[in-house]
């Protein structure tokens, strides 16, 4: 079928390739001119996706009226603080009925819309599902086996993605749990920037698992709170992908924290770098959301301090340990 692909950064660049290596017509927007030439003409993408080589067939171009013509599919992979905006101007273009593929991770700062939430907002009637677990772009491009959840309210809209993105070296379950998939996937970026703190001060696998561990539980806690299920924390958007990113040494997320644990400050780390670390955006996001919902996340918190009020990394990882005890389920 005719797919789109909105955003052609290494993660929407990973699964136009993918589409198109799957037999789907597919075409991704590029905001960058030289992007889209580069994927038009030598089938790479080396400013965002260095060394991977894509599908011949895929074709790329700046134009979004050109990108969605036609398009049943049409996958989201713009930065989250910007994901609104783009997809506000691609409402104009996109075909009646095609279903919206959201494979954005992150909270909306100030609104605390969940990505599939700005999508509805901004795309009426039409069916959006998200797209997320434990999945590094580089890992896709190059055909590595990965497993990823597609979950959606709508049951159709589900199995059509799932049937639209699996390959061999791609697995895609379902979901009905938008919420504990987006909160999953968008919170584990958060805690990534903490494991990367921790390994950047050299304090130990200990301490990384302990930061992993609490911070799942932070994570059920917002979600059981938003109504989300249980079990969803233990799958691929949950866990799996909260371990993926605290310990990986693809993640974006993990190596801000690292290099702030190793001394730099947020505006030093954040210097030069064309990808987007979703962390530290949701980090406010979440913290926004979770005083909202009356929910306590003391790794957030901690995480928020040191990147916005200017806290020692390790005064904050100090401060978590001598929190009040407590039971573990508490």
């Amino acid at each position: 079928m005719k797919c789109a692909v909105i955003g052609a950064g290494a993660w929407g660049t990973a699964l136009a390739s993918l589409l198109a290596d799957n037999g789907h017509d597919t075409t991704i927007w590029c905001l960058e001119p030289d992007v889209a030439e580069s994927i038009m003409h030598s089938s790479a993408n080396p400013r965002f996706l260095s060394g991977a080589t894509l599908n011949k067939t895929l074709r790329a171009t700046t134009d979004k009226a050109t990108a969605l013509e036609g398009a049943r599919v049409v996958l989201l992979a713009a930065p989250s603080h910007v994901l609104r905006e783009v997809v506000s101007h691609a409402r104009a273009w996109a075909e009646p009925g095609a279903t919206a593929v959201v494979a954005t991770k992150g909270i909306e700062r100030h609104t605390c819309a969940l990505m599939t939430e700005v999508v509805e907002q901004e795309l009426h009637g039409h069916a959006v599902v998200a797209l997320s677990g434990p999945s590094f772009a580089a890992e896709v491009a190059n055909r590595m086996p990965t497993a990823v959840v597609a979950a959606s309210a709508y049951a159709e809209a589900a199995t059509l993605v799932q049937q639209t993105f699996s390959a061999p070296h791609l697995r895609v379950y379902s979901s009905d749990d938008v919420i504990g998939v987006e909160l999953g996937g968008a919170l584990k970026n958060v805690m990534a920037v903490a494991a990367g703190m921790s390994d950047g001060l050299g304090l130990g696998l200990n301490t990384r698992a302990a930061l992993i561990t609490r911070g799942l539980a932070e994570i059920m806690r917002l979600g059981l709170a938003m109504g989300a299920h249980p079990q969803t924390f233990a799958g691929l958007a949950g866990l799996g992908d909260l371990v993926l990113t605290c310990t990986g040494m693809l993640s974006r997320n993990r190596q801000v924290g690292l290099e702030i644990g190793k001394g730099a400050t947020l505006p030093e780390v954040l210097a030069g770098r064309e990808t987007v670390a979703e962390g530290v955006v949701t980090a406010e996001s979440a913290l926004e959301l979770a005083t909202q919902r009356g929910v306590e996340m003391p790794i957030v918190e901690a995480v928020h301090r040191v990147l916005f009020e200017h806290q020692p990394a390790r005064t904050a990882l100090v401060e978590l340990m001598s929190r009040e005890l407590r039971g573990e389920r508490d």
